[in-house]
């Protein structure tokens, strides 16, 4: 029993001696498997170039290309404009339950701020500094068409500014029909 004892505390001893090692420096360089994914020669962004004739690394892309997901052939759907170019009347798919719920979420987080819960136009900055925003219950919103609302949340008017990058035409359109909703009630 004495003689396994010795041998166990030899190992362990073994084993906590042997852990001091792994941290010393060595004069050889570490082991690369695959050293050359260590340099590459790369271009950074915005760098100059001296391969390229205008100087610089960043390419532009082909004419005629189209990014992933950019490809937007429904005119009406990414602009609120028909082929012609004139503003579409009507939110150009159908509409349902499920959008609107949705326009209703986008606009409690994005509209509501300025424009209130009811839409009345007397939200944070009326409440703060006096100055409303535009009552979506006037009538001349009640008049414009859908595709000049789109416009507007889009490219902004005034004070508002545009919601072309946080908010997705799918649910700018969901706001729209919200909005609708919001003013048919109200009406009634």
């Amino acid at each position: 029993m004495n003689g396994t004892r010795a041998k166990v505390i030899a190992v362990l001893l073994l084993v906590t001696v042997s852990g001091c090692w792994r941290g010393a420096t060595s004069p050889r360089p570490p082991i690369h498997p695959n050293p050359n994914m260590d340099h590459q020669p790369k271009y950074r962004a915005q760098a100059a170039s001296d391969f390229f004739y205008d100087g610089a690394t960043m390419r532009l892309p082909l004419e005629g290309t189209v990014a992933r997901g950019e490809l937007h052939e429904d005119t009406a759907f990414y602009t609120g404009l028909d082929e012609a170019g004139a503003i579409v009347s009507k939110i150009p798919f159908e509409i349902d339950e499920e959008l609107v719920l949705r326009g209703k979420e986008r606009y409690d987080i994005y509209c509501a701020p300025c424009h209130n819960q009811r839409g009345t136009g007397k939200g944070v900055l009326w409440e703060r500094a006096q100055i409303e925003s535009a009552d979506l219950h006037q009538q001349r919103l009640l008049d414009i068409p859908d595709g000049q609302m789109f416009d507007v949340i889009t490219n902004g008017l005034g004070l508002m500014s545009g919601y072309k990058y946080p908010i997705p035409p799918r649910d700018r359109w969901a706001i729209i029909a919200y909005v609708r909703r919001l003013q048919s009630e109200a009406g009634s």
